[in-house]
């Protein structure tokens, strides 16, 4: 993969974009290289993933304008059918994914990081969908994703004015989760990830599971679903001994993932 490296550190994967002389911009290159690389994650042993972008400047900064200057409508749906694909295969990720926005996050960047489980930025980071203002819509969930996460007014505000929108209104706002100065980014995205990774892989993965496939469902189909899930986690190898542990007042062992 020209474009993309991954390592593993623990439980933890970090997915790189690496097209730090484009902002790490999206091109068909590029997304073919991180669908490799998400379909190349090993579950097994990775209980959680970062994603971030090369450099200091860009998370990613949108998809490449002069790839799609001269698309036809033919192209262009397939180029957005694709980009879709591979951020829906983020999205559905069992493990727990972090974006480690570390500067510009502008239109599929911006897509990118609202198929991440969480959002995680630098003080320099930049989010904003600004397609309308070269003639086209988000094509990479950004019109679904974010009025799921900011609300519908807001969403529309943005994604109509294109305005962006900086590290600190993008926390208040509820886009992102914290914000950190930029030398501390991916240290706090690393304890972060940590922390989930510390915590039962099974029951982890089956909350993922009910929140989001809940906030698809009407309140009563939602809540006939997480029995379910709930009780895919009891007789768990991981269950039982955390939960002897904390009856017998001591602290449970390793998770095992079983």
């Amino acid at each position: 993969m020209s474009f993309v490296r991954y390592e593993q550190k623990d439980f933890v994967g970090i997915l790189t974009i690496d097209r730090e002389k484009a902002l790490n911009a999206l091109n068909t290159e590029v997304l073919a290289d991180l669908e490799a690389a998400v379909d190349a994650i090993d579950a097994a042993k990775t209980r959680c993933v970062i994603i971030t972008g090369a450099g200091k400047k860009s998370f990613v900064a949108g998809a490449d304008i002069a790839a799609m200057c001269n698309m036809t409508k033919e192209e262009g749906r397939a180029f957005s059918a694709r980009g879709n694909a591979v951020f829906r295969k983020i999205e559905k990720l069992p493990m727990p994914v972090i974006a480690a926005v570390n500067g510009y996050a502008l239109g599929g960047g911006c897509e990118l990081s609202l198929s991440c489980d969480i959002r995680i930025a630098s003080e320099n980071a930049l989010f904003g969908q600004p397609e309308a203002g070269l003639g086209i819509t988000p094509g990479f969930g950004g019109t679904q994703r974010l009025a799921r996460t900011v609300g519908v007014g807001r969403a529309k505000e943005i994604i109509y004015t294109c305005r962006n929108v900086k590290a600190e209104e993008a926390l208040r706002i509820g886009l992102i989760n914290a914000v950190y100065p930029a030398d501390q980014l991916m240290g706090e995205c690393l304890k972060l990830a940590g922390r989930i990774a510390g915590n039962a892989p099974i029951a982890v993965r089956q909350c993922k599971k009910a929140i989001s496939l809940g906030l698809q469902m009407d309140i009563d189909s939602a809540t006939a679903l997480e029995p379910e899930l709930f009780s895919a986690c009891c007789g768990t190898e991981d269950q039982r001994n955390a939960m002897t542990a904390f009856c017998e007042k001591r602290k449970h062992g390793p998770f095992v993932n079983r």
